[in-house]
């Protein structure tokens, strides 16, 4: 999964430098879910938490830091990337001052386009109130270099954004018979996803985010979790894999259809699914022996449960 993380976050710095002109240092802002979270539900009581061993056996300090990874995530790689620091989650006490100027973090392991995805995690920031934040962040950086340099900050700044599959595997699929599964049909439901996703995206355009890098879902039904839980015979799970392969060529539709309305190159889709795909096909060429069984948790392919200091192997995160 880290060397998948690498993969993804290493093609969508590509594509953003391809889209835009060389500049120097930007502003970097994180939107979405467990995939990009760097740590603000260490500040909520909630059970979707990544604050203790053996996440973070990787990360530089060899500490939990909230990622749900054992080491560097996504937004951590960009921001390597383009030689800015990591940006701090918008609940850290520390993001004040200067560190305004990097950017922020918004994400919120749990949560979906939909405000009832991750209901039983109770406490999270949901993307309602991520954006919220993000108008409080900017009023700061006003408070900090004034009106015009805090537009100008915002518009010029890469913003990453990874929504939908928890709108899947907490959600919709959460349970037998869940609300949203008897309120719609599966295309009927995605349909009305990206319906919701699109209003969010729109709202970031309003809010100054000119350069929006937007990632699919990856092949959720291959997660360690959901073979643990749906697969009985080791393979992907069907339902779930037809989830992914409706959401995504309708979310890079939506993205084309959000260009044409505010200019070319201002949503950018990222293929997360191909590289994820191509890495449980072939763990070898990232470096790794499998794919489909996490590295700690409990029960069949190690997919049940969060990691603990009690959980056999190193860690890695869940899907959250």
């Amino acid at each position: 999964m880290a060397g998948g993380a690498s993969a993804l976050a290493i093609m969508a710095l590509g594509v953003l430098l391809l889209a835009a002109p060389s500049e120097c240092a930007r502003a970097f802002f994180v939107f979405g879910d467990s995939l990009v979270d760097n740590g603000n539900n260490n500040y909520l009581m909630t059970t979707a938490r990544a604050d203790s061993p053996p996440y973070g056996i990787d990360y530089p300090t060899h500490q939990a830091t909230g990622r749900f990874s054992n080491g560097l995530n996504i937004p951590d790689i960009i921001s390597e990337q383009i030689g800015a620091e990591p940006t701090l989650p918008y609940l850290s006490p520390e993001l004040h001052g200067a560190k305004l100027l990097v950017g922020a973090n918004f994400a919120s392991a749990g949560v979906g386009i939909l405000n009832d995805t991750g209901i039983q995690f109770v406490n999270i920031v949901r993307v309602s109130r991520q954006l919220h934040y993000f108008g409080e962040y900017q009023g700061k950086l006003r408070a900090l270099v004034g009106a015009s340099q805090a537009t100008q900050i915002v518009n010029r700044a890469l913003v990453l954004i990874t929504l939908g599959g928890n709108d899947f595997v907490n959600n919709y699929y959460l349970i037998p018979f869940s609300l949203r599964s008897r309120q719609f049909s599966l295309p009927d439901y995605v349909r009305y996803l990206i319906f919701e996703y699109k209003k969010i995206l729109m709202r970031l355009y309003d809010m100054g985010a000119r350069r929006v890098l937007v990632t699919g879902t990856g092949p959720l039904g291959c997660a360690p979790a959901e073979l643990a839980l749906r697969s009985r015979d080791g393979e992907c799970d069907r339902d779930l894999m037809r989830a992914a392969e409706l959401f995504n060529p309708q979310l890079s539709q939506a993205l084309e259809e959000l260009n044409a309305r505010y200019g070319d190159g201002t949503f950018i889709a990222a293929n997360s699914f191909r590289v994820h795909f191509d890495f449980i096909s072939d763990p070898a060429a990232y470096g790794f022996r499998m794919a489909t069984e996490a590295c700690c948790g409990q029960g069949p392919h190690h997919g049940i449960g969060l990691c603990t200091a009690l959980s056999t192997r190193k860690g890695i995160s869940p899907t959250l």
